[in-house]
């Protein structure tokens, strides 16, 4: 077996655990290259790593700093430009950091969305919000796990908002005016994907105390105990997310969906690059998530499956 290492990206003090855990049981030779503490040389022309797992999140996480987020996407373009093989490269991060963009891959693939407006100025969102049905929300464009979204239910109360100076655009001064759509049953759906293979579906309930879903550990603190769900989506719907996870240019990926409550249709308002997985996935979906993940690894690197 080579001995040149694999590279994981990462800043989440708790998330990969369980990958550096399999990686370190089939004795993979890799190194945790933890964001805060990396800088590199442009002059480097050469990636010293067989592969670089990117596994950074597109929205600040774990006490972690905006400018993470924005020396990631520089970093991810170095390593494109030097010809490094990266798995959830320099595309698909970007793609994860801008829902704006998500929304452009949506419309480009005639998918339904929630109608919604993009502005770059807390004072825009009145005007933006004219023709829109409400409730709706306003979203940060780099956001994710429900990260400084505010949901309003009449214009006024958005006009109030933007009086008092309440609406935060978050790292990129841009954000979603989004309708809120309700969801058939009170949940959502996210499905994953891996090397465009569906790999599982959970259903989450949707809570009126926060829009942060994110069924990881140490993710969801306002619901450590969200219940997580299987869910068996229709093979349509799977087709739609392989489409969506192949435009992002995600070899792992999430898109989230609901089913709208007033007409019964679909539709898609979130890709997550990132994929961290569910807590506890064999109990939930009957299978560990990160067994499959490291296999795709090792043959992304040339390394076989057991690399051992």
């Amino acid at each position: 077996m080579t001995q040149t290492p694999i590279a994981v990206l990462y800043e989440h003090p708790e998330w990969f655990k369980p990958l550096f855990a399999e990686l370190g049981r089939r004795q993979v030779p890799y190194e945790a290259l933890s964001v805060p503490d990396l800088w590199y040389d442009p002059a480097g022309r050469q990636c010293p790593y067989s592969l670089v797992v990117n596994r950074v999140s597109a929205y600040p996480s774990g006490g972690s700093h905006p400018e993470i987020i924005l020396f990631v996407k520089q970093y991810l373009a170095y390593l494109e430009s030097v010809g490094a093989k990266v798995i959830n490269g320099y595309y698909s991060y970007l793609v994860g950091t801008s829902k704006a963009m998500q929304l452009d891959i949506f419309e480009q693939l005639g998918l339904r969305d929630p109608r919604a407006q993009v502005i770059h100025h807390p004072d825009q969102a009145v005007q933006a919000a004219e023709g829109l049905a409400f409730p709706i929300v306003v979203k940060p464009n780099v956001g994710g796990s429900g990260a400084g979204i505010l949901k309003f239910e009449s214009l006024r109360e958005l006009e109030l908002a933007v009086d008092t100076q309440a609406l935060d655009l978050g790292i990129d001064h841009t954000a979603l005016v989004q309708e809120y759509l309700p969801a058939q049953g009170g949940y959502i759906v996210r499905v994953e994907i891996l090397d465009g293979e569906y790999l599982y579906a959970i259903r989450l309930p949707i809570s009126e105390a926060s829009f942060n879903y994110c069924p990881a550990d140490g993710c969801n603190v306002e619901d450590p105990n969200l219940a997580v769900e299987p869910h068996s989506p229709p093979e349509a719907v799977i087709q739609e997310v392989k489409r969506i996870l192949s435009a992002s240019k995600a070899d792992l990926g999430s898109v989230e969906y609901l089913v709208n409550e007033a007409d019964g249709r679909v539709y898609y308002y979130d890709i997550n690059p990132l994929s961290n997985f569910l807590t506890d996935a064999p109990a939930v979906v009957g299978f560990d998530p990160v067994v499959k993940f490291v296999d795709y690894i090792l043959r992304r690197a040339s390394l076989g499956k057991e690399a051992i």
